[in-house]
């Protein structure tokens, strides 16, 4: 099957939570989690939840877990918390949750990156996977790293990925 097949079967819409991964964030403040709901909505999706979450790891474990149990959506966008700072714990919790993890997501996001701010991009562990059945992406808390993960990598795979992980599902049901 060619990949235009594929893409015939992507989700026109998808369900989405958000979360903020930060310690210095109120939810008044919280633009990136606003652009990435703006963004979402404007590209035909739905938002069906958004929460803020301190970086003290039970805390993420916690609030990232709860979240992943709902069952009314199919991805989820962290953004926070991909640096390699002490405080930085979300690509170490997800890496415990993913069953699958999509690879290059993360290899993408630092090449683009690195086409933008250089050799700094390295520095981020932006990464993506499949847990409990929904997509996660998670990606560094700066607009213009949002900005660049949705623009160039959610938004035009978004459905597409749904697609593909509800496919697995179904052909592995008895």
């Amino acid at each position: 099957m060619g990949l235009e097949e594929h893409r015939a079967r992507a989700r026109d819409s998808v369900a989405v939570y958000v979360i903020t991964c930060s310690d210095t964030r109120a939810s008044g403040d919280d633009a990136s989690g606003a652009l990435i709901r703006d963004a979402l909505q404007e590209a035909g999706h739905r938002v069906v939840g958004w929460c803020l979450l301190r970086e003290e790891e039970q805390t993420l474990r916690d609030g990232i877990r709860d979240v992943l149990q709902r069952v009314d959506f199919d991805a989820v966008i962290i953004n926070g918390g991909t640096g390699i700072a002490p405080r930085d714990r979300t690509f170490d919790i997800l890496a415990e949750m993913y069953e699958r993890t999509i690879q290059g997501f993360g290899e993408l996001f630092r090449s683009l990156s690195y086409a933008e701010i250089g050799s700094a991009a390295m520095l981020s562990r932006a990464s993506a996977g499949v847990a409990c059945n929904k997509i996660v992406f998670s990606i560094p808390g700066s607009r213009a790293a949002v900005r660049l993960a949705l623009d160039q990598l959610i938004l035009p795979e978004l459905g597409h990925l749904v697609a593909e992980m509800r496919r697995a599902r179904t052909e592995r049901a008895p």
